[in-house]
């Protein structure tokens, strides 16, 4: 299928796709006439990119992870066992991510908290 109708399918924008492509992550043939040519399996793989990055990876880690991630109907599964030390420590990394922000909602809470009566109002 050309990039039109894999944008269509997706709804992922022509400009995203061709990221994709250049990060690595989506490897469509080219026909002689440059077009690029993208297979029915590309759709699942443009599902799982977006679920990847909207998990807080990066394309660069996506890369190296989905050569080794399968499915089960919709989703995803860890295929070899080696990926598990590159998950957990992206989950250490966002954990962390979330626990900063936390600690700085705290603090904004307690600015917004001690200003007086008639500011709060406003």
């Amino acid at each position: 299928m050309r990039i039109g109708e894999l944008q269509r399918r997706t709804g992922v924008s022509h400009r995203l796709l061709r990221y994709y492509e250049e990060q690595n992550l989506l490897r469509p043939e080219r026909r002689p006439s440059g077009y690029r040519e993208y297979r029915e399996s590309d759709v699942a793989t443009v599902a799982h990119i977006r679920t990847l990055l909207a998990a807080g990876l990066s394309t660069a880690t996506i890369a190296d992870l989905l050569p080794c991630m399968g499915t089960d109907g919709n989703r995803l599964i860890v295929d070899c066992p080696e990926l598990l030390v590159d998950l957990n420590r992206e989950r250490e990394r966002l954990t962390a991510a979330i626990d900063d922000l936390r600690a700085v909602r705290d603090v904004l809470d307690g600015v917004i908290s001690s200003a007086p009566p008639e500011v709060s109002r406003a």
